[in-house]
């Protein structure tokens, strides 16, 4: 989509790219799925038991690639309170469980690299991250390895510095976050 955006990570972006738009029809979310745990098991190099995702946006694709790699999925949720991502609903880490990670789309890798040391540090070994889009063109960092189905070099700035908020043109904040 084109136009003026708050990303989820505060960056400003003209370009914003909505998985769910997609993942709307299973066969689609389907063959994501298989493409991210493909690319997932040639980088993992074990078999991994568990896949996790942040919600909103990775609950979706991270169950589709946990079916593919015949795993059990969880996915976390951010704290109202104190805006950290947490485990509910009963959802549980075995200490040592291999694990990896996966979202829709990657842009600073915050959420990804949140969920990262939340399952770590549940006691879990998380192997590697996965998303549908990397739109840091390469160049987020999650603390493990990684792999896009497709990478993009979108830019983003800072608010302080977006040319668009210089326009005057108002901001949108799309996405499953509050401004």
């Amino acid at each position: 989509m084109q136009g003026h955006f708050r990303l989820t990570s505060g960056l400003h972006s003209s370009e914003y790219l909505q998985c769910a738009l997609v993942l709307q029809y299973p066969d689609s979310a389907e063959i994501l799925g298989r493409r991210l745990a493909d690319a997932l098991r040639a980088i993992a190099g074990v078999e991994v038991r568990l896949v996790a995702s942040p919600a909103m946006g990775g609950v979706i694709i991270g169950h589709e690639v946990a079916r593919n790699l015949g795993a059990r999925f969880i996915f976390t949720e951010r704290d109202a309170a104190t805006g950290k991502m947490t485990l509910r609903r009963g959802f549980q880490v075995t200490p040592g469980e291999k694990a990896i990670v996966v979202e829709d789309v990657i842009t600073t890798g915050g959420s990804t690299q949140e969920v990262v040391e939340l399952v770590s540090g549940h006691g879990a070994c998380v192997i590697a991250a996965g998303s549908i889009i990397d739109r840091s063109g390469g160049q987020a960092g999650v603390g493990v390895p990684r792999v896009a189905l497709a990478t993009l070099d979108v830019s983003s700035h800072e608010p302080e510095s977006c040319p668009m908020c210089a326009q005057g043109i108002p901001v949108v904040k799309p996405g499953s976050r509050p401004a």
